[in-house]
Parts: structure tokens; sequence; C-alpha cells
């Protein structure tokens, strides 16, 4: 596809209109991601403390950095915990009698 023809979508962030270049089966994300750092863009403008935009969005971005670190953190520590139940599963089943063979 040739650079006059990408597929762009508009989203608008703290009330400016930004057009990005997006393929039509990411638009659903890009909007939605879209919506998620306007929301997050609009919480930190309206404590009034920071009013530049650029400042606004990069609050924003290093606010949702960290929610993604923290997430990322607990889901790794998630996983570890299910490795070692499977793992004290498997040595649990390890350890019990096999069935036993009918009687003749």
């Amino acid at each position: 596809m040739s650079d006059d023809k990408r597929s762009t979508t508009e989203i608008t962030l703290l009330g400016r209109s930004y057009v990005i270049a997006c393929p039509p089966e990411e638009r659903p994300q890009l909007e939605r991601a879209a919506r998620y750092l306007d929301r997050a863009m609009h919480g930190i403008h309206s404590r009034g403390k920071v009013l530049d935009s650029e400042k606004v969005a990069i609050m924003a971005a290093l606010n949702i950095a960290h929610d993604l670190i923290r997430i990322q953190d607990e889901h790794r520590a998630g996983e570890e915990n299910l490795a070692r139940l499977n793992e004290r599963l498997g040595q649990a089943l390890n350890g019990m009698p096999g069935p036993k063979e009918p009687a003749s």
C-alpha cells in the first residue's frame, strides 16, 4: 500500500484532534487506547497543577507505564505461584499409589 493510501484514524486527546496512521483492523484498539489516554490526561489536567498539554501527556504516559509495570509484575508473580503449585501437585500425584489390580 502506498503512503498516499494509508488508512488513518482521527483521535482526540485533551480536546485536540490528531490523525494517526492505523491499519483498519487495529482501529478499535487505537480508539480504545485513545479514550483511555484522554481520560488519564483529563484527570491530570483537572487537578489544575499541570496545564501544559505536553506535560499532561507525559504525566499520563508515566502513570499508565507505572500501572502496566505493576500489572506485569503481578502477572509474573501469579505465573510463578502457579508453577510452584503445579510442581507440588505433580509431586503429590507421583507419591500416590497406582491403581489396584482387580482380584481374580
